[in-house]
């Protein structure tokens, strides 16, 4: 899976002959067929998997530098095959969805089709190594070599209008910035936790639980770990690089910063964080609690004031991540199942609603809810209803995935961990549940003004093509899964739930 994506983004260095407009056709096939096969070797795994087995599975483990003891190390377990799976199907989608709607550069410099799918491509090797990295130094890696990339989808492809090339630039270096910051620490607290346990071996250390480190050790790391993952998540209030990425960046870059990249953070999380240094966690687990009910409340309030779609969507993930944060911070098989549930629903989700966002722009020519006006389901009722379901999917209606991750969070608050302070999570309880209702009061008014009522009197005389076949194909996988794990949680939970228990030792 990462040796084929990463020799696709090579094969991209290398010219193609013709004219733009085929140069442009080939680059969309190939990136559709690298993608292709990579999605086919995810599900390959998948179907090799032996879901009765708690431990890393399909294993790579060769030297990588033995001078330091530091190994090529990777596997797979019920943690990191679900968000396996999604990179992939979200990669490969995003390639059907360009290969009719391939986003023109509009950012700071002239980008090349072929430059675009290359970058896309190594950004799935990035992706893809976070989650199946076994060894602390190569995780490390991986979750850097994401940074390149994306950073140039921003800043290439970004942004739209005359004016767009200074707010694209900030985007992009402000997005740069932040996260080189946060793995600057993530850095410092893994080399912590490998000093002090003498291996970067994953597996090694997570067998331990926090055995060979001290406590002051473990809540050094624990920190500096959660301010690295935390934003990558974002958490508030490291969030503020969040809506002007996602604003500025193309559709592909806004699908895959939100249904991927926020995850590696909160995987982070569960994958080393909690496990590694759990006496830290237990120190810091209510701060990291508070800052994520805070992050609901405020993300919800921020929609509310949103007047352009994107820009509410961004904010939304703030919100839906906290969810997933308070169910870490509950350090609980129900709240970790939580969180890692919350994360496939969010990708699903929120990725659908972003290709619904950049399909809307393409046919308005805007973003902008106030320009937008009503009507939508006269104009597109097939788009309309698309984002009907993503909407009310995203508030978390019962029946479909965003329920069972926000329901299960709150839940785990309801009873943490017994080292925990309980009324103080009561409290986080009550303060999430108030978040979840001012997300179903955001989005029922997005709806209000954009699919139902008059049409607005300048698009009255405009025809607008409704659904698109490519967007149709790009979509439809999105919503299947959403209804699936929405009705059959089980299928997701069950395969989680061993692995997070043997996260915590045996819980």
């Amino acid at each position: 899976m990462l040796v084929v994506p990463f020799l696709g983004a090579l094969g991209m260095l290398v010219p193609l002959p013709g004219s733009p407009r085929r140069v442009t056709r080939l680059a969309r096939l190939y990136g559709l067929a690298v993608s292709g096969v990579t999605l086919v070797l995810a599900v390959v795994a998948a179907g090799m998997f032996d879901y009765g087995r708690r431990g890393a599975q399909l294993g790579v483990n060769v030297p990588w530098a033995r001078s330091i003891g530091l190994r090529f190390h990777l596997g797979v377990d019920g943690i990191s095959l679900p968000l396996i799976v999604l990179t992939a199907a979200l990669t490969f989608l995003c390639m059907v969805y360009t290969a009719r709607a391939l986003p023109a550069p509009g950012g700071t410099r002239a980008g090349s089709p072929q430059a675009l799918i290359g970058l896309v491509l190594l950004l799935e090797v990035g992706m893809l190594g976070t989650f199946v990295a076994l060894d602390l130094l190569l995780f490390f890696v991986f979750f850097e070599v994401v940074l390149i990339p994306m950073y140039f989808v921003i800043a290439d492809w970004g942004g739209s209008g005359r004016d767009a090339a200074p707010r694209v630039r900030a985007a992009a270096n402000k997005f740069i910035l932040y996260t080189l910051l946060g793995s600057g620490l993530l850095l410092v607290g893994i080399l912590i936790v490998a000093v002090n346990a003498h291996t970067f071996d994953m597996t090694a250390l997570t067998a331990r639980h926090g055995a060979g480190l001290s406590h002051g050790p473990q809540v050094a790391a624990f920190g500096l770990l959660a301010l690295g993952f935390a934003v990558k998540t974002p958490m508030w209030p490291l969030h503020t690089w969040l809506p002007d990425a996602h604003t500025e960046a193309p559709t592909v870059g806004s699908v895959l910063l939100a249904g991927v990249l926020l995850k590696m953070g909160t995987y982070g999380f569960v994958r080393i964080a909690v496990p590694m240094a759990p006496e830290g966690a237990k120190v810091w687990a209510p701060w990291l609690g508070l800052l994520a009910v805070i992050g609901i409340v405020y993300g919800a309030l921020a929609c509310l004031a949103q007047r352009e779609l994107k820009r509410m969507i961004a904010y939304s993930s703030i919100g839906h991540m906290g969810f997933v944060l308070l169910g870490i911070a509950t350090l609980t098989p129900v709240g970790l199942n939580a969180a890692l549930f919350g994360n496939i629903a969010h990708g699903l989700i929120t990725g659908l609603l972003f290709f619904l966002a950049g399909s809307i722009k393409e046919r308005y020519g805007t973003g902008d809810l106030d320009a937008l006006g009503g009507g939508m389901l006269a104009k597109a009722p097939y788009l309309a209803s698309i984002l009907t379901f993503a909407a009310v999917a995203s508030m978390g209606l019962p029946g479909l995935a965003g329920f069972w991750g926000e329901m299960l969070a709150l839940l785990g608050a309801y009873d943490p961990h017994s080292g925990l302070p309980r009324p103080t999570f009561i409290t986080f309880m009550a303060v999430g549940g108030l978040g979840a209702v001012l997300t179903a009061a955001y989005f029922l008014r997005l709806l209000s003004r954009v699919t139902h009522g008059p049409v607005a009197d300048r698009w009255r005389t405009t025809r607008f093509a409704d659904v698109r076949s490519h967007e149709l194909l790009a979509w439809t996988p999105l919503i299947t899964a959403t209804l699936f794990i929405g009705l059959w949680p089980k299928t997701l939970l069950a395969l989680t739930d061993g692995a997070v228990r043997l996260l915590l030792g045996g819980r």
